[in-house]
């Protein structure tokens, strides 16, 4: 069974299950996975709290040992900030955690050439804690927004698709990545787990998991929760 750590946000989680469910799309009742999701939404938030470590990591610790204690084989969190928790948590927990930066960079080596600039979208915590840097800077220069464009553009947009908003959300990233397309990058990572639904949620799955610009990561965790479950 797949143990889902959710709740950060709440939409986010619902996405990565409804894209485990959509990659199984056809199939009998008893084909699609089994898989928990704790939905715990009361984890502090995490791009606010980086100074808190302890405070975070003890809550995200908890909603581990929940789904470890409900017999998951192995754990994924869709939320890219709280993978700045993920070498304590794993030292912690006895299953696996499929780390979603690790998985985005694999994906990412087979399309992209060496040294090739990658945009990334994510909230001001993932962009500071350099959870991608660590895996891309090596082979590939990642490429962030500037921060007039971080604050007006993608942190609205985060925050509209926490509040149902949607369609604002939609308006809102697009001088976004217009600016990293711009800057030449070859693609463009949805660095935090809000971000997929603004620029996919009025086109099909299908189109999505097509994408040729972007990386969607909770689609990528998705996959690779279904090849480690099989």
């Amino acid at each position: 069974m797949i143990g889902i750590l959710g709740g950060m946000g709440t939409q986010a989680g619902l996405d990565f299950c409804n894209k485990l469910a959509k990659l199984n799309k056809g199939k009998t009742d008893q084909k699609y996975p089994l898989f928990l999701l704790y939905n715990k939404s009361n984890i502090p938030g995490r791009p606010e709290n980086l100074s808190k470590y302890k405070k975070v990591l003890k809550s995200l610790l908890d909603g581990c040992i929940f789904l470890q204690k409900n017999k998951c084989k192995f754990i994924v969190i869709p939320c890219n900030t709280a993978h700045y928790w993920f070498d304590d948590l794993q030292k912690k927990i006895r299953i696996p955690i499929i780390s979603m930066p690790k998985v985005v960079y694999f994906n990412a080596v087979k399309t992209c050439k060496k040294n090739s600039k990658i945009g990334l979208l994510a909230t001001y915590g993932t962009l500071k804690t350099g959870i991608y840097n660590k895996f891309f800077d090596k082979n590939y220069k990642l490429i962030n927004p500037n921060k007039f464009i971080q604050s007006r553009n993608v942190n609205k947009a985060i925050r509209l698709v926490k509040m149902g908003k949607i369609r604002e959300a939609e308006k809102a990233i697009k001088p976004a990545v217009n600016y990293l397309i711009k800057k030449k990058c070859k693609k463009i990572i949805l660095g935090c787990t809000e971000l997929p639904i603004a620029i996919f949620a009025y086109k099909s799955f299908k189109k999505a998991k097509l994408s040729k610009t972007f990386l969607d990561p909770n689609l990528i965790l998705a996959e690779a929760s279904m090849k480690k479950y099989k």
